[in-house]
């Protein structure tokens, strides 16, 4: 079938897009390599469809189907956009993804060569044709450009040669795609998706979660989009969640179970309704984190998945109409998120933790004390200990326990003296990490990474005070501080004994302060128990803190930010962006093991390739940890970017 038939079927409801397929995911080079394949006539691929009656057929976009029998895209859905793209000038109506990778397309008469527009480039240069503009006027087009060619008197010799380039650009439209059908009526959802599956097996695959998300918009195509809304809010808080996560709330509510094959029974307007109920749930959990346990963004944001057995508990709740819950039960349900989180409880295999804890809550004996008495014996105790403070880097699984603590114990700024809230206004009031122990002044002195970036030398501090004190000593800048603001020091747990403040002390400061800060959270825990510290104390086994090595972990704030635009560019390419300080753990024990910068534990394609993880300025051994666990590593970003390039966006080329 034609090109242009084709885009013309678009056009008229004929031909479409399942619901299940993703977004728009090409970049500019493989549109260009599209085009330039196109005008050579090289061979780009044939087109899958599923044929399927309109009527039943859950597609994406807001553009109707014809009746009858129509044609949804299974293979071919990069080519077809970007076709489109260019030759209408405009996206389909189907359309999810970066219009920018196919606007501007330029076509050189001389070279014969495809580029986007660059303004000092090609501005004023005859020879630089916009390719849509003389798609979309057809050979009417054509005439015009020959008679601009025509008016140049050094381009004339050449019109001729040029006239046949033009002709075989404007042809592209006449090229001839084969189509092969899926058809019959045992051809059901679940068929064509393994189809999908097998057809696309080095593109971009479909996870279980698509495949619940693909049942559920089959029934409610709004579904996709109704959930994309809530992320994008979520997003805007400050928190970054996805798909397969919201789809895990809605299932956890719905169902009582983590695994997504429970959602296959349930109808749209059950689902609908679960959406809406896990919302709500997900945003009083989203404010009291924040709120109460000053968990306000992402960063600090552990231990997200307790955050659907949160929801499932809540859902209860209100089914059993038990009102509002007063402050000890709310604070109760914060000691488990937390307490999970500390110790990694969501770190090894997920849905069968999650389905654990959901356990716990079923049944007559079930509720919040039965969920504490699991994780206290999964745990063997839940005190911290000096120990635990060991960690290292931004991406300790107690930095964001340093984050509780300066938010819940109302830290203060060691410039202004007023307590650390996030709701500090002017961005010079914005909260940063900060070293107590300079770093320059450190490494000067020949201290390793591990001691110069330990929890134990971190503190927060509002942007301004951190360029203040720059990379003063603290047996320098500590005694101003104190006679400004009497307090301050101590109330961001540092050791008062001044002999400790001196940089040659600096390993015996640290353990003063790990031994301060286990004292400080300790307390807190213990006032969101209120009084009831039983859950507390040692169970079957003693919880002490860990003698192995966590290696690995974020350096500085210089990396993460080039991590987080790593993280930015992957979601502007309608790809999943990675978990940012992600905490490798012993599957059974929840015993952390290492840090990893940026990760993609479940592979780009989750559930469906192998795992990734990028892993800037690491030793060795990290490298070596993180290959021998099945990710396939990455030791600075550039070579990350080829690789998606290269192998996810290219494995995608005959989607």
């Amino acid at each position: 079938m034609k090109i242009s038939t084709i885009l013309d079927h678009i056009d008229s409801g004929h031909m479409a897009l399942p619901e299940f397929q993703r977004g728009y995911v090409w970049n500019r080079d493989q549109v260009r390599g599209l085009f330039d394949s196109l005008y050579r006539r090289h061979p780009v691929g044939g087109l899958l469809v599923w044929a399927t009656e309109s009527k039943s057929a859950a597609h994406r976009g807001d553009g109707p189907l014809v009746a009858g029998v129509v044609k949804l895209l299974l293979d071919g859905q990069q080519r077809m956009t970007s076709l489109y793209g260019v030759v209408r000038g405009k996206p389909p109506q189907f359309f999810d993804g970066n219009a920018q990778a196919f606007t501007g397309l330029r076509f050189h008469l001389e070279s014969e060569s495809f580029e986007f527009y660059q303004p000092v480039k090609m501005k004023d240069d005859p020879l630089w044709i916009d390719v849509t503009e003389l798609m979309k006027n057809g050979t009417a087009g054509l005439g015009a450009f020959v008679t601009g060619l025509s008016a140049q008197p050094t381009l004339v010799a050449k019109v001729g040669d040029y006239v046949a380039r033009l002709s075989r650009l404007l042809g592209i439209s006449d090229v001839d795609l084969h189509i092969e059908e899926v058809t019959g009526a045992d051809k059901s959802l679940d068929v064509v998706v393994d189809i999908f599956n097998r057809v696309n097996s080095g593109g971009t695959k479909l996870s279980k979660g698509d495949l619940a998300l693909a049942k559920i918009c089959a029934e409610w195509p709004e579904g996709r989009d109704a959930m994309k809304a809530k992320l994008k809010e979520w997003a805007g808080a400050g928190y970054h969640f996805n798909l397969d996560w919201l789809l895990r709330s809605v299932n956890t509510v719905l169902t009582g179970e983590a695994k997504f094959q429970y959602l296959h029974e349930k109808s749209a307007a059950e689902i609908q309704d679960a959406l809406g109920r896990a919302s709500k749930h997900i945003d009083s959990s989203l404010n009291l984190i924040g709120g109460r346990l000053g968990l306000d963004h992402d960063q600090v944001f552990f231990g997200r998945f307790g955050v659907p057995v949160m929801a499932r508990y809540l859902d209860q709740r209100q089914a059993k109409k038990l009102g509002a819950m007063d402050e000890k039960e709310r604070d109760k349900l914060l000691f488990w998120f937390v307490q999970a989180a500390m110790w990694g409880r969501f770190s090894g295999s997920t849905e069968s933790v999650i389905d654990q804890d959901l356990a716990a809550l079923e049944g007559d004996d079930g509720g919040l004390d039965k969920l504490l008495e699991q994780l206290r014996l999964w745990h063997g105790g839940l005190r911290a200990e000096p120990g635990h403070f060991t960690g290292w880097s931004l991406g300790a699984r107690f930095y964001p326990v340093l984050y509780l603590l300066t938010r819940m114990g109302e830290a203060r700024d060691w410039g202004s003296g007023l307590p650390l809230k996030s709701s500090l206004l002017g961005k010079m009031s914005r909260l940063e990490v900060h070293h107590i122990f300079p770093k320059a002044q450190l490494y000067k002195r020949d201290f390793k990474r591990p001691e110069v970036n330990a929890l134990a030398n971190f503190c927060f501090l509002t942007k301004d005070t951190n360029l203040d004190i720059s990379d003063t000593l603290p047996e320098l800048y500590f005694q101003e501080v104190e006679k400004a603001h009497p307090g301050a020091l101590a109330s961001q747990w540092i050791p008062m004994d001044p002999e400790l403040w001196r940089v040659e002390r600096f390993r015996d400061f640290l353990e003063a302060r790990k031994t301060l800060l286990a004292a400080e959270l300790n307390q807190r825990m213990e006032e969101l128990l209120h009084g009831d510290t039983r859950w507390l104390e040692r169970a079957a086994a003693p919880a002490v803190a860990s003698s192995a090595t966590v290696v690995g972990g974020i350096n500085s704030e210089e990396e993460e930010a080039e991590l987080e635009a790593l993280s930015g560019w992957m979601e502007s390419l309608g790809l999943p962006r990675g978990t940012l300080a992600h905490d490798f753990a012993d599957p059974q024990t929840g015993e952390q093991q290492a840090v990893f910068d940026l990760a993609w534990p479940n592979g780009i394609q989750e559930e469906l390739s192998q795992p990734v993880v990028v892993l800037l300025n690491e030793e060795p051994s990290t490298i070596a940890l993180a290959s021998q666990a099945g990710f396939r590593c990455f030791s600075d970003t550039a070579s990350f970017r080829k690789y998606v390039q290269d192998e996810v966006l290219a494995g995608a080329y005959h989607v």
